[in-house]
């Protein structure tokens, strides 16, 4: 098995999934409480870990509390719905419906479903009103294991931050049915093309974590429309081609890899070696990117770090944090530094990125900075 076989599956499941949790605010008791009761990793019986989650998903959905329905949802299909897998296909389908139920008691929350030759992929999008004039685009995406639906909180800020906002998943992820490839981020410059007329996408700006980073890179560097970046733990260089690093990273992300490309998990890391970005792309990457890095992450090495700031022209900025891949102990801090970066990429209008930072506490994400370590530009 490729991957740190070291510590059991079901083992690695409850470490990283407690990031996804945090994220989407469920409270960490509670979790503790659904994944003490869980003993296998998948099945349709009790302790089964898709079975235990859609449970307390169906009984917040039967209370009408369904966007806190649709999180749960989310969870019982982590990592992936692989094939056979009848209920956390299920899960994946329920946490959709939820999400719609959810979003269809907000305004302006949208959905645009777009088919590619290859495959077709759903957002959820925000802030596209033309009255006062098209807005600047954020596009946000998660890694490979993150669904569109954990994100309702920022769609629900359109508004109040002048922007349009357009959330979707990597290919293979959640509803995206594209094959995870060399060539996936052609799908960010098919969302740009679509809301062209509801947006201003020459001002796009991407809020994109982990892999979907690694997407939002690539496709800077095709499409000029892209303005900045603003990401966590993505790979870069060094984690395509780095073989020592290999055997480290944990089975769970090697095998959600190999499902999303389609190869066995043994051939993943020779799958992908063309997917690293090279020292003249990089050097070609004149965006700004901001990029949260945690020092502890056991999936991607923190020398990605180094292949960023190479060119010392580039307007780049690298937050260090002490913390595990995600910095799932610092996601308040982080989620303000990357929001705040994609609105001064996007060219938001300075008072909207003012009222952000008095609303999510700015002086903290300052003094964090200095706790944590330097921020390199």
């Amino acid at each position: 098995m490729t991957g740190d076989t070291r510590e059991p599956l079901l083992a690695q499941l409850r470490r990283h999934v407690r990031l996804h949790a945090r994220a989407q605010g469920l409270a960490p008791e509670h979790c503790r409480r659904l994944l003490a009761g869980i003993s296998r990793t998948d099945g349709e019986g009790p302790g089964s870990w898709p079975v235990v989650w859609s449970r307390a998903g169906d009984a917040l959905a039967g209370r009408g509390r369904y966007l806190e329905a649709g999180r749960h949802y989310a969870l019982a299909r982590f990592p992936y719905a692989g094939p056979g897998d009848a209920v956390r296909h299920l899960a994946q389908e329920r946490s959709v419906a939820a999400f719609d139920r959810w979003r269809r008691t907000q305004r302006g929350i949208g959905r645009l479903e777009l088919r590619l030759a290859e495959g077709e992929f759903a957002c959820w999008t925000a802030g596209l009103d033309l009255r006062g004039g098209p807005r600047p685009l954020v596009l946000v995406m998660g890694g490979i294991v993150s669904v569109k639906e954990q994100w309702a909180p920022i769609l629900a800020r359109a508004d109040a931050l002048g922007v349009a906002f357009a959330v979707t998943e990597l290919p293979g992820v959640g509803e995206n049915t594209l094959r995870y490839g060399a060539d996936s981020h052609r799908m960010i410059s098919a969302v740009l093309d679509a809301l062209a007329d509801r947006a201003d996408v020459r001002r796009t700006s991407a809020v994109a974590l982990s892999f979907g980073g690694h997407l939002a890179l690539r496709a800077a560097l095709g499409d000029d429309r892209i303005r900045g970046i603003a990401t966590v733990g993505a790979p870069v260089h060094h984690f395509f081609l780095d073989r020592d690093w290999h055997p480290g990273v944990p089975a769970v992300t090697a095998h959600t890899l190999a499902h999303l490309i389609g190869c066995p998990p043994a051939e993943v890391f020779d799958a992908v070696r063309s997917w690293a970005l090279t020292g003249d792309e990089l050097a070609r990457l004149r965006v700004p990117v901001t990029y949260a890095a945690a020092l502890r992450d056991d999936i991607v090495p923190l020398t990605e770090t180094g292949a960023l700031l190479s060119d010392p022209r580039a307007p780049h900025q690298v937050l260090f944090l002490d913390d595990e891949h995600g910095a799932p102990a610092e996601l308040a801090r982080v989620r303000v530094m990357l929001l705040r970066a994609a609105l001064r990429a996007s060219g938001a209008h300075p008072v909207r990125r003012a009222a952000l930072a008095a609303a999510d506490g700015a002086g903290r994400l300052r003094a964090a900075v200095g706790r944590a370590g330097r921020l390199a530009v």
